[in-house]
């Protein structure tokens, strides 16, 4: 007995071995088998990562496992995925690998597929991407069992689709349908001509036709027992249920496969009749949990959907929704929905996709004490969608989630009244053809509250009132606040209904009045997630990087024309008064024209236009000030205080005109790096406050005979330029007593200077030294004397340094008047010289020899030299006095 154990143990380790080690050696024919396959039936391109074969997995049979499985398709879909499939598995009799597949098929016993995901494409030209057999691939049957051709034969007993999703999109229906988490299994044979397929599936679904969401990830369940008649190839709903979402459907009927389509005749229904079955229909993100809800009244869903699905026509629909008197109350909210009236048809008699229509005869509720009615038609679905609404009622947008668990970022309030018709199609919202949208009546809204992470503030409307006419909307009252803003409008709406519906863009004309607009109030904040975390944040001039989420936006959905008055305008530091002009605003660009303030004791005009399209906003203005008070504008005006510093020191009124453009920080101010434009300031009457100026003390004492405080700069003119942070300005003249000073150079938005004043200094300015000798001159020519001095200024506006050129200028005068002095002297000898000549002519004229005269001119010069050398060393002592006072202001 032993030794038989043993044997039989040896025995059963041998088979084991062998059924794991075999189906090595069928390796590479189980992938040549399935490469031949696939050449011999597709046309695209097929990858996958392996193919394995055991004979443990599924024993008795043979398990065949292909993984990373990639089709991608040829043009004109090329290289777009077909499918992809983590793994597929078959299982097949063992006997199945040895058949020569070129002359018998293989038969499959069943499939497994796991996370899998299948796109069907059809494009505009109706192409398919699933059109990818070969031509003669037809001739291999994949169903019938006898066959003798090469390939695949299925012999199902069950197959699986686990964890996959679906794709489906057809460009000319404009329809597309997305099926995800998709689960579903099945039990039968296809292989007889008659039998059962017992089949599970479970899955979200969500499909759009021409624009319109009909699921939107709604959760189907479905359990199905379909006959199969495969020689007629009917299927055949027997006993069926499934739920959309919650509510529970039974139907039965037949699909069948007809020539160029699909014939379908079902029938459904929902088998209970509790309003709890409509909140069922709702999806749970929306409903939430309805297990507790307290429901009365009836909810009764049935349909006929018959006829045939062909490239030209649909089945004749005819489904009805009803409920009447119903009511229901979630238990952990204070208010219900009651009187809740429902009738709604879907409907088609033609089979012409175009004439399905929407009635909803009927949609009232009631919500405490206010009751809501409307009634709606929609028509032509999938082309240029009909559709004619009426609304009448009241409602407490407080209630709505008192009542029902709607999750709104901020709660609602406010009280909202109308009685509206409104008949339009879809073509005209889109394309503004006003012409044919049609609406009348009233709207009215009451302490309306709204707020949301986008608004720097709440939005509080105390009134809107809203008349409606067949072109445009009238907004005859409009008061609302939103944090110390407060403003009144009316105007025209344009296309009022295409932006509510249609995502479009608001337009109209509108008068805005308001006592105090603080712009930053009225901005939208632009939220951290509309930028990838890594983007670059912006740096504000402090050096402080400031925070993607309070980056400030003007509203994109705003495309209207604004005429204002305001009282007052705050904007950063700076307020406004008495503020009028016109802005317009369009793709987050807001232009203002012929906006005039009051500010600073003078006027203010502005034009020009500020963008927040791109991630960093810009602006290009042209600024016209006209008597602004010099001290206080340079003071609070940032601008202004880098254009000019020096300017702080001034007391008085000033007229300018700038273009500039640049960037703008988060918080919507200059940065004042990007800045570039020029300028030209007229200075009215002023004064000067030299203690305000270390600048001015340093060139006071540089240059000491002129007093800056007393500097005349009435009618002044300077023309600026500036960018990359610097500003360039033009030579300008400034007259101080009778000297002309000319001042040129840059400064940059840093402080640093780098200018040069070029003085043209009367001598009479230059010491007692230069006057005296000067005045032993005593020629007219000489006190009109000057000289340019040239005063250059660096460092910063805090630290400045002067240098001048006073030692040389006052060097090079010495020299030019001690010239004027030799000059004369030497003028002043050759008269006398001529006196005694001529006397000694007179007296001897004919009788007396030239050598005898040069003896005397000679004796004459002698007599001369000691005034000479008097002359000299007189200017030689001015110099050498004149030089040391110069050393001494060089260092000023």
């Amino acid at each position: 007995m032993k030794t038989f154990f043993k044997i039989f143990g040896i025995s059963i380790l041998i088979i084991l071995l062998l059924l794991i080690i075999v189906p090595f050696a069928f390796q590479g024919q189980i992938k040549g088998m399935v490469k031949n396959f696939i050449n011999q039936n597709l046309n695209a391109k097929v990858e996958f990562a392996d193919v394995s074969l055991s004979f443990i997995r599924s024993f008795p049979q043979a398990h065949v496992s292909v993984d990373e499985l990639l089709i991608t398709n040829f043009e004109p879909f090329e290289d777009e995925t077909f499918l992809s499939a983590k793994n597929i598995a078959f299982t097949m009799s063992v006997k199945e690998l040895f058949k020569n597949v070129e002359q018998k098929p293989i038969v499959v016993n069943s499939i497994d597929i796991d996370e899998a995901l299948l796109t069907l494409k059809t494009d505009a030209l109706g192409n398919t991407n699933w059109d990818i057999a070969k031509a003669d691939a037809s001739e291999t049957k994949t169903i019938p069992t006898d066959t003798t051709s090469g390939g695949f034969s299925f012999d199902i007993q069950n197959y699986s689709i686990d964890n996959s999703a679906l794709a489906y999109i057809d460009e000319i229906s404009d329809t597309q349908m997305y099926i995800t988490e998709l689960n579903h299994s099945g039990k039968g044979t296809f292989s007889s001509e008659k039998s059962q397929l017992d089949t599970h599936t479970d899955a979200h679904v969500s499909m759009t036709i021409d624009s319109t969401q009909y699921l939107d990830n709604n959760n189907v369940i479905l359990d199905a027992l379909i006959g199969l008649d495969l020689d007629n190839q009917k299927y055949t709903f027997m006993d069926n249920k499934g739920y959309i979402n919650k509510l529970p459907l039974h139907f039965e009927g037949f699909v069948q496969i007809i020539e160029g389509g699909q014939k379908i005749d079902i029938t459904f229904e929902n088998p209970e009749s509790s309003f709890k079955d409509f909140l069922g229909v709702i999806p749970e993100n929306y409903s939430k949990n309805i297990e507790n809800v307290e429901t009365s009244g009836d909810f009764k869903v049935n349909g006929v959907i018959k006829g045939n699905v062909t490239e030209t026509t649909i089945p004749t629909l005819n489904i009805s929704i009803a409920s009447n008197n119903a009511s229901f109350k979630y238990p952990d909210l204070p208010k219900g929905v009651s009187d809740i009236t429902i009738d709604t048809k879907i409907i088609n008699e033609t089979g012409n996709v175009d004439d399905t229509y929407i009635a909803i005869e009927t949609l009232n509720f009631r919500i405490d004490q206010d009751v809501f009615k409307s009634s709606a038609t929609i028509k032509n679905l999938t082309d240029n969608m009909l559709v004619n609404a009426n609304a009448d009622g009241t409602l407490n947008l407080g209630n709505l989630s008192k009542a029902y668990p709607v999750d709104l970022e901020k709660e609602l309030s406010g009280l909202l009244k109308a009685k509206l018709n409104m008949a339009f199609d879809m073509n005209a919202i889109e394309t503004n053809a006003y012409e044919r949208i049609n609406a009348s009546g009233i709207m009215n809204l009451r302490d309306f509250v709204f707020s949301s992470e986008a608004l720097a503030n709440p939005i509080q409307i105390s009134r809107a009132d809203m008349d409606f006419s067949p072109k445009t909307v009238s907004l005859n009252n409009f008061d609302a606040k939103t944090g110390s803003s407060d403003f009144s409008a009316n105007g025209t709406i344009n296309n009022l209904i295409g932006f509510v519906i249609s995502n479009q863009k608001l337009q109209g004309n509108f008068e805005l009045n308001s006592n105090n607009l603080v712009l930053r109030d009225i901005m939208v904040a632009e939220t951290s997630g509309d930028k990838p975390e890594s983007a670059e944040k912006p740096e504000s001039p402090s050096g402080e990087v400031a925070s993607v989420k309070d980056t400030m936006k003007i509203p994109d959905f705003l495309d209207c024309t604004i005429s204002a008055n305001a009282q007052k305008v705050v904007y950063d530091n700076l307020t406004l008064n008495d503020v009028s002009g016109t802005l317009r605003i369009k793709d987050e660009t807001a232009t203002l024209e012929n906006l005039t303030s009051n500010v600073f004791n003078g006027i203010l005009a502005l034009q020009g236009k500020v963008s927040t399209k791109t991630d960093t906003p810009t602006f290009d203005m042209n600024l016209g000030a006209d008597g602004f008070d010099i001290a206080s504008s340079f003071q609070q005006l940032e601008l202004l205080k880098n254009l000019a510093p020096i300017a702080k020191v001034l007391q008085g009124k000033l007229n300018t005109t700038i273009g500039l453009k640049g960037s703008l920080t988060n918080d919507m101010t200059p940065n004042l790096s990007s800045v570039s434009g020029d300028a030209f300031a007229e200075l009215l009457t002023t004064e000067i406050d030299q203690s305000q100026s270390p600048l001015l003390s340093k060139l006071d004492g540089a240059l000491d005979f002129v007093n800056f405080s007393n500097l005349d700069l009435k009618d002044l003119k300077a023309n600026l330029s500036f960018a990359n942070g610097q500003v360039s300005v033009k030579p300008f003249n400034i007259n101080y007593k009778d000297i002309d000073i000319v001042v040129s150079g840059s400064h940059g938005f840093d402080k640093t200077l780098s200018y040069n004043a070029v003085l043209d200094v009367p001598a009479k300015y230059l010491g007692s030294e230069v006057n005296r000798l000067i005045g032993k001159i005593n020629d007219n020519e000489v006190n009109e004397l000057a000289i340019p001095i040239t005063a250059s200024i660096g460092g910063t506006f805090a630290n400045p340094t002067v240098q001048t050129d006073l030692t040389r200028g006052v060097s090079d005068l010495t020299q030019q008047l001690v010239e004027i002095q030799k000059q004369k002297l030497i003028g002043q000898g050759k008269d006398k010289v001529n006196d005694l000549l001529g006397g000694l002519l007179g007296e001897n004229d004919s009788t007396e020899s030239r050598d005898s005269i040069s003896d005397k001119a000679d004796s004459i010069s002698t007599k001369t030299q000691p005034v000479k050398e008097s002359v000299k060393n007189i200017l030689g002592g001015l110099l050498n006095n004149k030089k040391k006072k110069a050393d001494t202001t060089k260092n000023q």
